[in-house]
């Protein structure tokens, strides 16, 4: 499973940007996908994650109600709406394969590359 991401950028605190994570597997529907990050200088930190259905989401607490994480599985894609952005979030944002929903990194078994997300206080 290749996983690629896009959507990163420049954005003013406050803004909104939304990453997309695009699949190359016809089995998409069958895993469950999580966002990561990670910060320069700290560890990789779980974000969000969304089940096979789209029935089922988890978030970190630092993002709760200001991300939202959904899924298209007619498009192989997933993607997170970050909203009411904060330097703190400034970070590389990874998604994820996983074959059930966890927070837990150590869950994933397919990895992208990331994309870069800043924002700018």
């Amino acid at each position: 499973v290749q996983l690629v991401e896009s959507g990163g950028g420049l954005v003013q605190a406050g803004g909104s940007l939304r990453l997309s994570c695009a699949a190359s597997t016809q089995t998409f529907s069958s895993y469950d996908m999580g966002w990561f990050r990670q910060a320069p200088g700290k560890e990789r930190e779980f974000v969000a994650a969304i089940n096979w259905s789209g029935g089922r989401t988890l978030y970190a607490d630092s993002v709760k109600g200001r991300a939202t994480i959904f899924r298209d599985n007619r498009k192989d894609m997933v993607f997170l709406q970050m909203d009411s952005l904060k330097p703190e979030d400034t970070a590389v944002y990874y998604c994820a394969a996983a074959g059930f929903l966890t927070a837990d990194e150590n869950g994933y078994d397919y990895w992208g590359q990331g994309t870069q997300v800043t924002v700018s206080s």
